[in-house]
């Protein structure tokens, strides 16, 4: 099985390895192309894990310092939530909003790794649409083998398009494979409407082959189920809703109340549930009862990555021959003080205040005030959310760090490997997505009722300083980016979050509402990707910038 995993990935990412040409041509025509390798369901299976490879590669793939880029898009750019220290790459740059710095727009702003993905996704969804399932004969249901075969490439090229136009908003649109790459038309970017309608079409058509169970346990979590499609659904509408027309702050409520039918879908048939205090590290272990779609990165199969986006903030605590007191990427104490405060703790406390004398301003004299008591809340000595406790170390130094995912495996004495699951979806997400959708139908009151709801889960005192019903439109979705920001810190979703619910001017200072409204959160496209591809067009706000 691997020997021929490697073999059918070498095929098809092998024209893309060397040269920018080809990286909008398809599959060359070879072997595997042509026939001669569809020919079982070992095959077939193959296929499917080189696309997963793909897909994770397209995630984890970064600069030649090996940063992960889905976290550097949803979560580094904003700048607030993590500090990036100067570590010769200028990946600092990407902070403050530019974008164009060298390294970062050759690297970031490359889209070649979701390329070879969509290509696979297509080569799979060609070929084994065309197999008779009689050489499926080893496989217990031939029908759901193949269906789910289908349902997954579906998927993957679904998930990997919402990536990408999230990214860079206007991307190419490649649905077919290419016989000869030579004579293959080099693609132009299709507005973001067409990747929409293409997403959303493609999560359909995977809905419907795939199912809420899995045919393998050990594939439960990290391929795709039907929960998975849904959950990328979510997203998909929500997306689409807000960032279809940036002039304007008002969602489109069809596709909101599109989200909001998935979502109870999801809820009602999933079988998902959060994951309790004492096992809450389990979750970004993977494969948790939360887990909805995550990207296998396990040691237990070396999958284990140096590149984990742990292994930037990760200290000697967790990795011995690491520094104890500096990492690459830190924690900004404004963040931790933004973010988290101590809790009343639901007792009575009664001060006696004595009698005294006190200066009256207004009347120009002394009053005397007799003695009487004040009656309030005691406040916790210290912070009780789980996700404070259980995410973050080093408190007391200037440079706080991230430990959220702090599963090391040492292969050798000085190489560790992260052996965290990449969580994509999980069910904490859709239970707060919930809340956003009831603001967008000016539900206040349900809104605030779901965050506060959830909140308790985290944090045994948040019922004691709740959020209001009765607050502004405006307060509420900003006490909602505060609760994603909490939850989702590091899992690639927070800058998008902040983008879809117009929340951006609060946290990221460098995105003013004119360069929003021009799309100037998107990446500018590497100048690579021109040379050879004359149809290829800037990000508009990115013209005359590069």
């Amino acid at each position: 099985m691997k020997s021929k995993i490697i073999y059918l990935l070498a095929i098809v990412v092998g024209g893309f390895m060397y040269s920018c040409k080809d990286f909008l041509d398809e599959v060359p025509k070879n072997a595997t192309h042509g026939g001669e390798y569809w020919k079982s369901a070992t095959d077939v299976q193959s296929a499917l894990a080189g696309n997963y490879a793909l897909l994770r590669n397209a995630i984890t793939s970064g600069n030649f310092n090996g940063v992960p880029r889905h976290f550097i898009y949803g979560d580094g750019v904003q700048g607030n939530n993590f500090t990036i220290q100067y570590d010769g790459d200028g990946l600092e740059g990407v902070q403050t909003g530019d974008f164009t710095w060298r390294y970062n727009v050759e690297s970031y702003g490359n889209w070649t790794p979701y390329i070879k993905c969509i290509t696979m996704s297509n080569l799979i969804l060609e070929k084994v649409e065309g197999m008779n399932e009689d050489l499926f004969a080893q496989i217990s249901n031939p029908t759901r083998f193949k269906n789910e075969a289908l349902g997954q490439a579906y998927y993957i090229r679904a998930l990997t398009y919402f990536f990408m136009t999230r990214i860079w908003g206007d991307v190419p649109l490649i649905l077919e494979t290419e016989d000869d790459p030579i004579t293959a038309d080099q693609a132009a970017r299709v507005s973001k409407e067409l990747i929409m309608k293409q997403i959303i079409d493609d999560c359909h058509k995977a809905a419907a082959l795939l199912n809420w169970n899995y045919t393998d346990v050990n594939a439960a979590k990290v391929t795709a189920n039907k929960g998975a499609v849904y959950a990328l659904l979510a997203h998909a509408f929500l997306w689409k809703a807000t960032t279809t027309n940036l002039s304007s702050n008002d969602p489109i409520i069809e596709d909101v109340l599109h989200a909001d039918t998935t979502i109870q879908a999801l809820k009602n048939y999933g079988g998902y549930s959060l994951v309790d205090t004492a096992n809450y590290y389990n979750t970004f272990i993977g494969k948790s009862r939360e887990g909805i779609f995550e990207i296998a990165a396990s040691e237990d199969n070396l999958e284990g990555s140096t590149n984990h986006i742990a292994s930037f903030f990760l200290r000697q605590q967790h990795i011995p021959f690491r520094a104890a007191s500096w990492s690459r990427f830190f924690v900004p104490k404004t963040y931790l003080d933004a973010h988290y405060e101590k809790m009343p703790t639901g007792i009575i406390q009664e001060t006696v205040i004595p009698g005294q004398w006190v200066w009256n301003e207004p009347d120009w004299r002394w009053d005397w005030v007799p003695e009487h008591t004040v009656v309030q809340e005691a406040i916790s000595d210290k912070i009780t959310d789980i996700r404070y406790i259980k995410n973050f170390a080093d408190i007391s130094l200037e440079q706080p760090t991230c430990i959220k995912y702090h599963k090391v495996n040492l292969r050798t004495p000085d190489v560790a490997h992260i052996s965290n699951n990449i969580i994509i979806f999980r069910y904490a997400d859709m239970l707060l997505l919930e809340a956003e959708i009831a603001i967008y139908k000016n539900e206040l009151s349900v809104a605030a009722q779901k965050l506060n709801t959830f909140r308790s889960t985290r944090d045994p005192l948040a019922k004691n300083k709740t959020i209001s019903g009765t607050d502004t439109r405006e307060n509420i979705m900003f006490q909602y980016a505060l609760e994603r920001s909490r939850e989702m810190y590091l899992e690639g979703h927070i800058y998008y979050d902040l983008i879809r619910t117009r929340q951006y001017p609060q946290f990221i200072t460098w995105l003013s509402p004119d360069r929003f409204r021009q799309g100037g959160f998107y990446w500018p496209v590497s100048p690579l990707l021109f040379k050879n591809n004359p149809n290829l067009a800037q990000t508009p706000y990115w013209i005359g910038k590069i």
